[in-house]
């Protein structure tokens, strides 16, 4: 268990850009500093337009830094002495424009000045709308200051300040202080190959059309997120999704069920906990056409469907079979019944229910579990899907280290 001085003697560095979300920079300084930490802050013009600089110089208990051009602090060189201070630099929220700034390397304001003079890791949690986040322009900007070494946290999906739904809030402050903190010490998962799979599989009829079940992939790609702050090794094989990478996983991207099969088969002797989180395809055309096939106004189309290998059954009666084996069971009606009666059947040590239709969890930002295993159950009412994948990963957790304490 980590202590509450796990940050002592750190000094933390927290940069604020100009986002709705930078009014949660000062319980994020708050929190480091329960844990110990010493934390000086700077902002950005923008980032004052939100909160104050005497509410963060109030709870950091340092004076603010705002103005590369202020001379008392510019005598003694402040931006560098910031950046030699530094342990590590923590832009939250960091906007659109901030990750601009730090991809081309301007210098034109005190935080990206002290970026660039610092040799300090450098944490960036994004903040801003669906649309600027997704944009080609953000996203070239990502990955590039990906490559560089610079690690991101975040952003997550949900509601968002404008209204809309989506990918690009600031992650929650909890999560934040989480991950530096596995920084420090081992995360609870620290050190445990996790294997999981997400997304659809695509099951061919012909070069044009295919069989797939109604899954956007972002349950799985939550837990991997959540796995990895929990300090796992996680490898995610993927069906075909349109969604990015969570940092710290290694992703292996498939089409059909039976590369998912083969896939799993590969990675199976070194993983100790299975989560099979994706909406596979049960059947698959007998026979795949070469060419498109045309529509006849005459006739209908007869398709023979032949049965798809059940991985999660495999997986769970293998010689290789990992210690723990997760699956997932979506429902329509009777979702107690099923998911036990799958728990039991697949030999599972623990499955998480969901309803589905109607709008219900396909494809949505928010989504909510039922979870049993044998003598237990619990409920996780609707949240966004990384809220609820922090929570599972809690009792996979719990319930893993349960298993080896026997």
């Amino acid at each position: 268990m980590i202590g509450s001085n796990a940050f002592r003697g750190k000094h933390i560095l927290l940069g604020i850009t100009g986002s709705i979300a930078a009014y949660k920079a000062a319980d994020l300084v708050r929190r480091l500093k329960e844990h110990g930490a010493e934390v000086r802050v700077m902002m950005s013009h923008g980032a004052t337009q939100f909160i104050t600089p005497l509410t963060m110089q109030t709870v950091s208990g340092h004076t603010v830094s705002l103005n590369f051009f202020d001379a008392d602090e510019e005598a003694a060189m402040g931006h560098i002495k910031l950046a030699r201070w530094a342990d590590w630099i923590v832009i939250a929220p960091a906007t659109a424009d901030c990750l601009a700034k730090l991809t081309h390397g301007h210098a034109d304001d005190l935080i990206s000045t002290v970026c660039l003079a610092s040799e300090a890791p450098l944490i960036l949690a994004p903040a801003m709308n669906n649309k600027m986040w997704s944009h080609p322009a953000t996203q070239q900007n990502y990955q590039l200051l990906k490559q560089r070494g610079i690690e991101f946290f975040g952003p997550e999906s949900g509601d968002q300040a404008c209204g809309e739904q989506g990918e690009g809030r600031l992650m929650a402050v909890d999560a934040i202080v989480s991950l530096l903190l596995t920084k420090l010490q081992p995360g609870p998962l620290s050190g445990t190959q996790l294997l999981i799979t997400a997304g659809p599989t695509y099951e061919p009829i012909d070069p044009v059309r295919f069989i797939a079940n109604r899954s956007s992939g972002k349950m799985g790609y939550a837990l991997a997120q959540a796995a990895v702050e929990a300090g796992a090794n996680v490898t995610l094989i993927s069906g075909p999704v349109a969604l990015g990478t969570p940092d710290g996983v290694n992703r292996v991207d498939v089409e059909t069920a039976q590369q998912m099969y083969d896939a799993v088969m590969q990675y199976l002797t070194q993983t100790i906990i299975f989560i099979g989180c994706a909406a596979v395809a049960d059947y698959r055309p007998a026979h795949q056409a070469q060419a498109k096939l045309k529509k006849s106004t005459n006739n209908d189309l007869t398709l023979q469907l032949q049965l798809n290998p059940d991985i999660i059954n495999t997986v769970a009666n293998s010689d290789n079979r990992p210690e723990l084996v997760v699956g997932f069971a979506a429902e329509t009606d009777d979702l107690q019944q099923y998911a036990q009666q799958k728990l039991q059947q697949k030999r599972l040590d623990l499955i998480a229910a969901n309803r589905v239709g109607d709008g219900l969890a396909f494809g949505q930002e928010n989504n909510a579990l039922e979870i049993f295993w044998e003598g237990g159950h619990k409920s996780l009412t609707e949240a966004p899907k990384l809220e609820i994948a922090r929570e599972l990963i809690k009792v996979i957790t719990e319930r893993y280290h349960a298993k080896n304490s026997i």
